[in-house]
């Protein structure tokens, strides 16, 4: 499936409960810190110094991810697969020559900005003191009270609008990565199918082709009160569901669960 339209909006507006599971570990690093930076973008945008406050630990849980040594190379490697990919399909009828024009502009502008950023994520919080002090105190349990950081404490007494202004300042240098990320994810998403299996008695299992697919994305009805258990590789996966008792723990399920799986390459 050439992943240049959209998804089908009826999957995505079912009431259910998403789930993705890698099947690698460049994948697994994209998946978290997308999760970091959705969660960065949320609570930027409230008012509340404790949502600025966690929108700093955030950030720097960014950068800690985003430190990996190989990171930037996997990235621009799985951004230049995608670019010949997309490149073949020239001339294809069946494909939009618009769409794919834009498509490959994207990937283009992601690569480029990339590309020539600091090769150091945290490079931007080692040269800046302030910063790098909040850090620090960050790490230690109750270490940012107004005794230990008192330019910290000044400074969440700034405006809602003056606290975003500087944050967003300060996190300018992970734009190029959280395109990359973004637009990365999005065409590994894009390129799956999905399917409407069943957990027989709460077990379900597959073998998969070897190599070709690299998340696992599971729909599950909410009402179920199911939780599965993923386990895999690129060569099979096994989910296994779960019920929770009143005291916190996960016993097996052995009623039959109809849930929807989207294998993605």
């Amino acid at each position: 499936m050439i992943p240049i339209t959209p998804s089908d909006p009826s999957i995505c507006a079912l009431p259910v409960i998403l789930f993705e599971h890698p099947f690698n570990e460049r994948v697994r690093t994209y998946l978290r810190l997308e999760h970091l930076f959705r969660r960065f973008e949320v609570l930027v945008q409230r008012d509340h110094p404790i949502d600025h406050h966690f929108a700093f630990t955030t950030l720097f849980e960014i950068v800690e991810v985003g430190g990996r040594s190989d990171l930037k190379s996997d990235i621009l490697k799985d951004l230049e697969r995608h670019k010949q990919q997309f490149q073949s399909y020239r001339g294809n009828p069946s494909v939009s020559e618009h769409m794919l024009d834009q498509l490959l502009g994207r990937i283009d502008e992601s690569f480029e900005a990339f590309n020539t950023a600091s090769t150091r994520i945290n490079q931007f919080v080692n040269d800046n003191e302030w910063l790098s002090a909040l850090r620090n105190r960050l790490a230690i349990p109750g270490g940012t009270c107004s005794f230990d950081l008192p330019s910290y404490h000044c400074w969440q007494q700034h405006s809602p609008q003056q606290r975003r202004e500087d944050i967003a300042r300060w996190s300018e240098p992970l734009r190029p990565l959280h395109a990359c990320i973004d637009l990365l994810m999005g065409l590994l998403r894009e390129g799956g199918s999905a399917q409407k299996v069943m957990a027989s008695a709460g077990q379900f299992q597959q073998n998969l082709p070897q190599g070709r697919f690299q998340l696992m994305r599971l729909r599950i009805d909410p009402s179920l009160n199911v939780i599965p258990e993923i386990s895999g590789n690129r060569m099979m996966v096994s989910v296994r569901m779960m019920v929770q008792d009143d005291t916190g723990h996960l016993q097996p399920c052995t009623q039959d669960v109809p849930f929807e799986m989207g294998l993605c390459g």
